[in-house]
């Protein structure tokens, strides 16, 4: 069994409260945006990533991780890319993603908005978008989401909500 805790769009920051998840899980998955390779570094230190790069991403963060990542986690199929849209609607990236391999769980980040969802059209692939785990863009709280994996079952899918502070 594989705890799994899923970030995206941290821009530069990594906040705290995400420490305890961090200590939690046994792998992080980070979709992109990252900001700068400190954040990586870090969080390399203390767990094993899985990851890919973002739009906002440099030149290092392009040549440790990949535009598009499968790899496993137990018996499933991971796709992972940045830019993706959503399962009413994917985006070039994610396509190119289905069409290298179809995975049975689908990661990208980009758009700060969180969504979980299977896609019928994809033999029930489940979609993730964790949301933003930074503090820059739109959105109005700091999202990331935690699960397990054993075998091919995933379960006790949980979001990560942290209030994002005010501006002074």
């Amino acid at each position: 069994m594989q705890k799994i805790l899923i970030i995206s769009d941290t821009h530069n920051y990594l906040d705290e409260r995400l420490m305890p998840h961090v200590e939690w899980c046994d792998q992080i998955w980070h979709a992109g945006d990252w900001g700068n390779e400190s954040i990586s570094d870090t969080l390399e230190a203390i767990k094993p990533i899985e990851g890919v790069y973002g739009n906002i991403d440099g030149a290092t963060l392009r040549q440790i991780y990949p535009k598009i990542n499968h790899f496993m986690c137990e018996d499933l199929v991971i796709g992972m890319t940045h830019i993706a849209g959503a399962p009413s609607k994917y985006k070039p990236d994610a396509l190119e993603c289905f069409s290298i391999q179809k995975p049975d769980i689908f990661v990208c980040g980009h758009s700060h908005i969180l969504q979980v969802k299977r896609d019928i059209n994809r033999n029930g692939m489940l979609f993730i978008n964790p949301g933003a785990a930074g503090l820059h863009g739109f959105h109005t709280v700091q999202t990331a989401i935690r699960l397990k994996i054993d075998g091919k079952r995933i379960f006790d899918v949980e979001i990560v909500e942290m209030t994002k502070p005010n501006k002074l």
